[in-house]
């Protein structure tokens, strides 16, 4: 790719495969551990419910969860990427803002690109879905009051009806003009430097790279309790997975919330397809052609979480239908040989760990209260020291990476006591409603992000 940086290495160089190995040790010895300490409740639950139904009940509430939690910290302990380096000459960007009915937001998404440190020329796009409210009036207002760099251009794209995000990102990728393409929500704000990181991290990567995802953490988070707990989760959780797996050469999502791609593999696998994971599905196409997807920690966009429960569960249902829309699109990412392939296979865990979690763990919870102690008790605990430890991690991380962005952690502790007892609660059962809806073929949504 026409203007990448190669890195040259300094001191001891540990491999990203050696890497690999040791996590993958480290999760397994973890796991190891967990079944050993684990084998007195496994037979006090297998006296109630049986020998295999308590097997599968405590090795998705214990050994799972405990496998992955282990090789998540290890490898962001491990992490050493390679600096982003300014190229001599920045190339020419494309940024596509699918919006609809964004008409309170659409004028800071704007601004905020208006005043972009990018040094090379950008062409903004902001792609109406058939909005019924003042998105377009808001947008063409506000762009007759920026002024942009000679270099930079900016203009609305109307009059189409309303056919979901993914039939607008496929009409400005028709009408752009540039080989490197951003998507970014049409109620986000973009911090000022984004743009150029986001690219400086493309050009740095290894060149089989076609896309790269942004850093996108929670902007209305002060609002209420259901903002509050999904700041860390964005902050925290999101985050953390993504860098894990862009170390392994295997992000398995640019989110379309912000993310970088390369205009011509967008082009090879059909575009955005028409589905309500539109930004998971194109993400594993790119991955099935053997094409990789990294994570730029430090290009960060806010951007508005829903503020409701009802928002919320719809969100993470989309989210949840998405992914199985990507194993139905995708399924030969199963036996792809490479490293990321792990978090292929993480992902098919997923729906064992939330039926469990949502049908054992949850009423395992409300016997506790009542004295019985078969599903949720002290051995259940064991699992706390990881937690703190993980936490402690991805914070540090987190937090450093602010630093370095002149951000500051806002102090949220009772997010952080919500998202570490209370959001799973809520997340993993709507997650089950997601994987029902979609294998009965229940009518998709497209109104939350």
């Amino acid at each position: 790719m026409p203007g990448r940086v190669d890195h040259p290495r300094r001191g001891r160089y540990f491999s990203v495969p050696a890497k690999y190995a040791v996590s993958i040790a480290i999760g397994i010895a973890w796991t190891a551990i967990s079944v050993f300490l684990s084998l007195r409740w496994l037979d006090a639950l297998s006296a109630v419910v049986g020998s295999f139904l308590a097997l599968i009940i405590i090795t998705f509430i214990a050994y799972v969860p405990g496998f992955m939690n282990a090789f998540l910290v290890s490898t962001i302990l491990l992490d050493r990427r390679p600096r982003r380096r300014a190229p001599a000459t920045y190339p020419s960007v494309s940024i596509l803002v699918a919006c609809y009915n964004e008409q309170a937001a659409i004028a800071d998404t704007i601004r905020s690109l208006a005043r972009q440190d990018y040094p090379g020329p950008m062409e903004i796009l902001i792609l109406d879905d058939g909005s019924v409210d003042e998105t377009v009036a808001r947008a063409l207002e506000t762009i007759g009051g920026l002024s942009l760099p000679g270099h930079s251009s900016i203009r609305v794209v109307a009059g189409f009806p309303n056919l979901g995000k993914s039939a607008a990102l496929n009409r400005g990728l028709e009408l752009c003009r540039h080989e490197i393409v951003l998507t970014i929500d049409g109620d986000s704000w973009v911090y000022a430097d984004a743009v150029t990181h986001i690219v400086e991290r493309y050009l740095a990567d290894p060149p089989e790279t076609r896309a790269v995802a942004g850093c996108v953490l929670a902007r209305n988070s002060r609002k209420n309790w259901v903002t509050q707990m999904q700041e860390w989760d964005y902050f925290h959780g999101i985050a953390a997975v993504k860098r894990m797996q862009s170390m392994y050469h295997g992000t398995l999502v640019a989110q379309g919330a912000f993310s970088l791609y390369d205009k011509a593999a967008l082009q090879a696998v059909g575009g955005w397809p028409e589905c309500v994971g539109e930004d998971i599905v194109v993400s594993w196409a790119l991955l099935e052609r053997g094409y990789r997807i990294g994570y730029c920690e430090d290009a960060v966009a806010f951007t508005n979480v829903p503020d409701t429960l009802r928002q919320f569960a719809r969100q993470r249902q989309r989210w949840s239908r998405g992914l199985l829309e990507a194993f139905k699109a995708h399924p030969r990412l199963l036996l792809k040989a490479r490293m990321s392939t792990l978090f292929v296979w993480w992902n098919v865990f997923f729906l064992p760990l939330d039926l469990v979690y949502t049908f054992a763990f949850l009423p395992g919870l409300l016997l506790a209260l009542l004295g019985m102690f078969y599903i949720a008790g002290p051995m259940t605990l064991l699992v706390l020291p990881l937690a703190i430890l993980w936490n402690l991690v991805i914070f540090s991380v987190q937090r450093q990476m602010f630093k370095r962005q002149d951000l500051v952690v806002r102090r949220n502790v009772k997010g952080f006591l919500l998202y570490v007892f209370v959001y799973t609660m809520i997340l993993q059962p709507v997650c089950v409603w997601g994987y029902a809806s979609e294998l009965f073929g229940l009518r998709k949504r497209w109104g939350t992000k």
